[in-house]
């Protein structure tokens, strides 16, 4: 059986591959931070001399929504800068021909807005309050082509998907991206009788959302044919909904009736950052999971391992 080396194993995106059907397929190497630290250059070259996977998904980093990152910009770019580059070296170094490397779509230039199409990469001034994230994971695609210019029969291609959420997320506002902390904001209100909530800024800007469990199929598909993958790839649903239409379908799945307030001094980042799933379409591929449903089976999750 082929193995397979998921880092970030243990992160919402490595939980939802390893429940993906397909994995039955792989023997998965899929160890914690404290197992292996990816920063330690050293202690990744001796992990893949010794387990020797056949293909490695990147999907470990140091994520967080625009608090986190807005506070810690010096560990957003230089831990997943590290890991990346890590990785990618570590792999060349041991032989391994397929890394399917997993970037963000915020290293797309803020001012665009939608038809993020993969050629726009670098094009424009990116996002100030996740730019450090947004460069590190450009490094660790940039790298990913360079290797396969240097030897065409590698396969270390780069998926970019939309803003994600799921199953295995974090909830905690602190840490957590835009739709957990919608769940867990909204929750919090029922559980406690409040009647309003608040919304950084007026609401008006726009996201992609996917389900994770999408993305882990995606991954999956590209695992069965790499050769198949252009260099980099948009994966998302294609469409958007403002930052209101989340609230206020969130509530609709929790059965919250209260009402809505904005901070209009918050900060909100791009006002619309929209995906172009024209490869994507190409490649055959398309998300599954509605909004709606996807938010159920994400709040479903919230109540079962998050409220006690």
């Amino acid at each position: 059986m082929r193995r397979l080396l998921i880092t970030g194993g243990q992160g919402m995106v490595g939980r939802n591959l390893r429940a993906h059907p397909g994995i039955a397929d792989w023997a998965v190497l899929a160890p914690s931070s404290q197992e292996l630290d990816l920063l330690d250059e050293a202690a990744l070259r001796d992990y893949l001399a010794q387990h020797r996977p056949d293909a490695v998904v990147h999907a470990a980093g140091v994520v967080g929504g625009i608090h986190a990152n807005m506070a810690q910009p010096v560990h957003f770019l230089v831990a997943n800068t590290r890991m990346g580059v890590n990785i990618v070296t570590a792999c060349l170094e041991a032989g391994i021909g397929t890394l399917i490397n997993l970037a963000s779509s915020c290293i797309y230039p803020r001012a665009l807005g939608q038809g993020l199409s993969e050629d726009r990469i670098l094009t424009g001034a990116l996002e100030p309050t996740n730019e450090g994230y947004a460069l590190a994971k450009i490094t660790t695609m940039r790298l990913c082509e360079y290797a396969m210019r240097e030897d065409p029969a590698l396969n270390y291609k780069t998926l970019i998907p939309c803003n994600l959420y799921g199953k295995w997320d974090k909830f905690d506002p602190r840490h957590s991206h835009l739709l957990p902390a919608i769940i867990h904001k909204v929750h919090q209100a029922m559980q406690d009788g409040l009647d309003e909530v608040e919304i950084w800024g007026d609401g008006t800007a726009r996201r992609e959302f996917m389900y994770a469990g999408d993305l882990a199929d995606a991954v999956m598909r590209a695992l069965s044919d790499p050769g198949a993958l252009p260099e980099s790839l948009n994966i998302g649903p294609g469409h958007d909904h403002s930052i209101n239409d989340y609230y206020r379908i969130v509530a609709q799945v929790i059965g919250w009736q209260g009402r809505f307030i904005h901070d209009l001094s918050r900060p909100v980042g791009m006002k619309q950052k929209l995906l172009s799933v024209e490869r994507q379409r190409e490649w055959g591929w398309q998300p599954r999971v509605g909004l709606a449903d996807g938010i159920r089976e994400t709040y479903e999750f919230y109540l079962q391992e998050h409220v006690t």
